[in-house]
């Protein structure tokens, strides 16, 4: 999370219609740090919940994590555009855009473990793993859509991300009922 670095500060000696107006300007700013910080913490939680299952790796989920952590090192870049531009349409699209792929990469090294059983320390249920496929899945597809929907009405693409609150709401709640149910008799949380 170190690594969402935006300037939020205000310049020094503003008299109160200066404080008001730099105060205002900071809105964005704080705006998109707070989305950006959820949308790490839900890749990071993600991450952790993927290798939770993973007994051993291979070159492919190598580089797949990699992939993700480089993503996600580049995020300050299209958080700090749509601080300063998210009126404009190439900011929404470029952050759109990598919240996509930070999600296209978390979906596709959940599709390679749970094709390759062998990496897993304990196996998940298909209906477990369904559900954190179409979780992602649901990802992409909306934050894919608000690319081209950006260049349309970027504030439009913006409001459609939030299409995603009930779709993960549901998943989140059917995944913790699924796991739950497939946990061994005794087991810890």
């Amino acid at each position: 999370m170190t690594l969402l670095a935006l300037d939020i500060s205000l310049p020094a000696g503003l008299d109160p219609p200066g404080f008001d107006r730099a105060l205002e300007e900071l809105v964005p700013n704080l705006w998109a740090y707070a989305l950006s910080f959820l949308v790490i913490a839900a890749f990071w939680r993600g991450h952790h919940q993927i290798f939770r299952y993973t007994r051993e790796v291979d070159g492919t989920v190598i580089r797949l994590a990699l992939l993700g952590l480089g993503l996600i090192a580049l995020m300050p870049f299209p958080t700090t555009l749509l601080a300063e531009y998210g009126d404009l349409p190439p900011p929404v699209a470029i952050y759109s855009a990598a919240v996509a792929a930070m999600g296209a990469t978390q979906l596709v090294l959940t599709v390679v473990l749970w094709k390759r059983p062998w990496l897993a320390s304990a196996a998940l249920p298909d209906p477990v793993v369904r559900n954190d496929v179409a979780d992602l899945a649901s990802t992409v597809l909306v934050f894919a859509v608000a690319v081209p929907l950006a260049f349309v009405s970027p504030m439009g693409a913006k409001l459609w991300w939030a299409v995603l609150i009930p779709i993960k709401v549901v998943t989140g709640v059917r995944g913790k009922r699924l796991r739950t149910a497939a946990r061994p008799p005794g087991a810890g949380a």
